[in-house]
């Protein structure tokens, strides 16, 4: 049976993406995370850029790598957790391989990249995963975002909440369900902790591509995505 979303959290996550949105637009964002209350201080999360460096992603139908859409994103979306003074740790904040410098072809270099976030993760305490990423499909009419979990309840239920409230603030039409990622995926398949990856939106999809690569519509992701963390955190009070 899915835990249903309380009307407190909903309540609470409106009125939050309200002011964040209203401080996002509105240029006041550095000065404020000064002032903002710890709300999970006992959880730490992690947000994954996917991608970065030589290792671009995919490529959308207008020839941009997803790698760099996936940190504007994650670099907002740091910001969100800050104004929440919600404790967070960035894997990559610039273009950039975590590759072993002795790595050198691209095989081994993005193999060395995912080990190391592998590291990163598996090292930290009471830890959660945000990982961002963008889709890509052969047929150029997909779209919509979609979140995948690793196997695992709590990243089951933290999946449906922000696939709802993608839907919900993003774009009504969007059918696409919460889905357990595959099992090939190696970071989800080696990390300990609670995890969702979220792939935005399709890259192939000449509208949603433009999109993606404006600051509006990475602002307003960020807020869907962030302000649904908080809610499910601050609904569930768990510490993982």
């Amino acid at each position: 049976m899915e835990r249903r979303i309380s009307k407190r959290a909903l309540t609470a996550l409106t009125l939050a993406a309200a002011m964040v949105s209203f401080v996002f637009w509105s240029g006041y964002w550095a000065p404020l995370q000064t002032f903002s209350p710890v709300l999970r201080e006992d959880l730490l999360l992690i947000i994954d850029p996917g991608h970065g460096g030589e290792d671009g992603g995919a490529v959308s139908v207008s020839g941009v790598p997803e790698s760099g859409i996936n940190l504007s994103i994650a670099l907002k979306c740091e910001q969100l957790a800050g104004l929440f003074g919600q404790p967070v740790q960035l894997l990559r904040r610039e273009e950039v391989s975590l590759a072993d410098p002795e790595a050198e072809t691209l095989r081994q270099r993005k193999r060395s990249d995912l080990q190391k976030r592998v590291e990163i993760i598996n090292s930290a305490s009471n830890a959660v995963l945000l990982s961002i990423h963008q889709n890509f499909f052969t047929k150029a009419s997909y779209s919509g975002a979609q979140v995948f979990y690793r196997p695992g309840e709590d990243s089951r239920q933290w999946a449906i909440q922000i696939q709802e409230q993608l839907r919900l603030a993003l774009d009504t039409e969007n059918q696409r369900q919460a889905k357990e990622i595959p099992s090939d995926i190696y970071l989800m398949s080696h990390i300990s902790c609670p995890a969702i990856l979220v792939e935005c939106g399709f890259l192939s999809n000449p509208e949603e591509d433009a999109l993606l690569q404006t600051e509006d519509y990475q602002r307003k992701l960020a807020v869907t995505i962030l302000g649904g963390c908080m809610g499910y955190f601050a609904d569930t009070g768990r510490t993982y």
